[in-house]
C-alpha cells in the first residue's frame, strides 16, 4: 500500500482528551513506569554506542549500523493522536535499541566466545549457528580464528 493510504486525513485520530478519558485507570497509573524506562534505555544506548565505537574498532569488528535497527516512522501516521504517536516512537526506539544491543553483543560473542551453549535458549541469535559445538575442543581451535573474520 502507498504511504498516502496510511495518512488518509479522513481517517481521523481519536482526540487526545477523549483518548485519555477512555483509558482504563490501570493504563494511566502504569504510564510513569512504562515511560520511566526511557532512563535505563537511554543509558544503555549511550553505553552501547561508546562500547562499539571503542572496542569494535580495536578488534576490527564491523560497527553495527544504528539505523538498521532503530526505525521511528509510525508517528507520521495522521490517524494516530499525539499520545499514540508518542507510544509508537517509544516502542520503535525501545525495540530497535534492544535489537541493536542484541547484534552488538552477538558480534562480541562471535569474536570472543564462539561456542554454542549446551542448553538451547529461546531467541538465540543467528550468529551462534556457526559457533563450535559445546565441549568440542578440536572444533573450537579449528573455528575460533576463522569465525572472527566472517561478519556477513
Amino acid at each position: 500500500m502507498k504511504q498516502s493510504q496510511y495518512n488518509d486525513p479522513s481517517n481521523t485520530a481519536t482526540s487526545t482528551l477523549t483518548f485519555i478519558k477512555q483509558a482504563p485507570i490501570g493504563y494511566m497509573l502504569s504510564a510513569p513506569i512504562i515511560y520511566g524506562m526511557i532512563i535505563p534505555l537511554s543509558f544503555l544506548d549511550i553505553t552501547l554506542t561508546l562500547y562499539q565505537h571503542i572496542c569494535f574498532r580495536i578488534y576490527n569488528i564491523p560497527l553495527v549500523k544504528r539505523s538498521d535497527y532503530i526505525v521511528i516512522d509510525r508517528h507520521k501516521l495522521s490517524y494516530l493522536n499525539p499520545i499514540q504517536k508518542l507510544n509508537c516512537v517509544y516502542c520503535g526506539y525501545g525495540n530497535g535499541l534492544i535489537a541493536l544491543a542484541r547484534e552488538i553483543l552477538a558480534r562480541t560473542e562471535q569474536f570472543w566466545c564462539p561456542i554454542k551453549h549446551l542448553k538451547k535458549s529461546k531467541g538465540a541469535h543467528k550468529r551462534g549457528q556457526a559457533f563450535a559445538e559445546y565441549g568440542d575442543a578440536h572444533q573450537w581451535e579449528e573455528k575460533r580464528i576463522p569465525i572472527r573474520q566472517k561478519w556477513d
